[in-house]
């Protein structure tokens, strides 16, 4: 696949070059179009080593080919990250100042853009006019997150991680009709429905008893799954991440309602990854004003009595059983710690062999492990199977493209 990779002058700049090497790393052919702004971030050296091409900025270099043209003629997709409010306002009114918005005007090709900028500026009338024009012209605007800004700004307007905007390129792309070759097509018009991120059990209106999980790595699944032709729906626990275009989003805060729009869905599905952190147990009753300390008796703490909750892989596997069906096939998610009982992998097989799914995916979770990064390592455990299959250590989306593997074996 030919790929433009437009880089605009923002301060996330950077991350660009790591969206480059996944591009590059899957065989693809990128051409880096920087701004004269974004060399001041990341420059041309950096770009040209990376991509294997030369990199300009003007639509005077090499003129006699035309590549003010010929770039966006040639391109199988373009894509803008990180894409500036001035970046964004000169697409939006079809300027051609300079090679990259050049480019734009030429494509005829899926075109993505991915907005970083301060949050008033991506809050601001005229930016979300700009936004509004550019999705109403047929371009992909893959809206920022929530997160740590220039200096010490916190708020939307922060680039998704690369990965995430490396599986919703491809995304794009397989919707087009322009499925790369590594993404396959066997999956066409299975019905998936995934889960992600982690549930919220309230102690009271401020308060929550949660797990760290991103919901990064059931977003890559999504992905994955919808990249190979799955329609996908994606059911997301307490998620701070972009909204993938083209899939149904159903958002959840507690195990219980994880539970009911899981089970609603999966009636029709012929695949239900549960990625999400279901909580365990939540609290038997929730106050309904803030809890506060007691000045009078400092030492008395707070006792919290907890239930457990509903186990969704178990029941899911229970209906299945009743109406006596092969499908949905189940994967489940294992995110262990070894303690003095057993290992990672001993509580795994255990917790496999109890719920009854059909694959399960297997992670060590702990500090500076698994839950918010973007690589991992996994071990995959499928029914019938003794040896696990060890993926990793990688991305999460190659370890989502490992996951779709092994379910399109189970589903022939």
């Amino acid at each position: 696949m030919r790929v433009v990779l437009g880089v605009s002058g923002g301060i996330a700049a950077y991350k660009a070059c790591s969206l480059l090497r996944l591009f590059t790393e899957a065989g693809h052919d990128v051409t880096v179009v920087p701004t004269a702004a974004a060399l001041e971030f990341v420059g041309a050296p950096t770009w040209a080593a990376l991509s294997g091409k030369p990199v300009s900025t003007d639509v005077w270099t090499a003129v006699h080919e035309v590549p003010h043209v010929r770039i966006g003629q040639h391109a199988d997709l373009v894509v803008v990250a990180p894409a500036t409010a001035d970046l964004v306002a000169k697409a939006a009114h079809g300027l051609a100042g300079d090679l990259l918005t050049s480019t734009l005007l030429t494509a005829r090709c899926p075109v993505v853009f991915a907005p970083a900028m301060h949050t008033e500026m991506w809050e601001h009338p005229a930016t979300r006019a700009n936004i509004a024009t550019l999705r109403e012209r047929g371009a992909h605007v893959i809206d920022p997150v929530h997160g740590r800004l220039t200096g010490a700004d916190t708020g939307a307007g922060r680039l998704p991680e690369p990965a995430d905007l490396y599986a919703a390129c491809l995304t794009v792309v397989a919707d087009a009709g322009e499925r790369p070759a590594s993404a396959g097509g066997r999956l066409q018009g299975r019905r998936f429905v995934v889960s992600a991120g982690g549930t919220r059990e309230p102690l009271d209106p401020v308060r929550f008893i949660g797990n760290r999980s991103s919901g990064k790595q059931g977003y890559a699944i999504a992905r994955a799954a919808q990249a190979r032709g799955a329609v996908v729906t994606l059911v997301a626990a307490n998620v701070g991440l972009p909204t993938p275009e083209g899939m149904t989003l159903v958002a959840v805060e507690t195990t219980e309602q994880l539970k009911a729009a899981v089970d609603a869905a999966a009636a029709e599905a012929d695949v239900v990854v549960m990625a999400a952190a279901p909580a365990d147990f939540r609290p038997a009753s929730a106050s309904a004003h803030k809890i506060k300390k007691n000045p009078a008796e400092p030492a008395a703490g707070l006792r919290l009595e907890l239930v457990e909750n509903p186990d969704i892989v178990k029941g899911l596997v229970a209906t299945r059983a009743e109406h006596g069906s092969a499908l949905p096939v189940i994967v489940s998610f294992a995110a262990e710690t070894g303690d003095a009982d057993g290992s990672v992998m001993q509580h795994a097989r255990a917790k496999f062999a109890r719920k009854g799914s059909d694959l399960q995916v297997v992670n060590e979770v702990g500090d500076g492990l698994t839950f918010g990064r973007d690589d991992t390592t996994v071990h995959l455990l499928r029914r019938g199977d003794d040896e696990a299959v060890t993926v990793g250590p990688t991305s999460k989306h190659a370890v989502a493209e490992a996951v779709m593997d092994a379910i399109e074996r189970l589903l022939t």
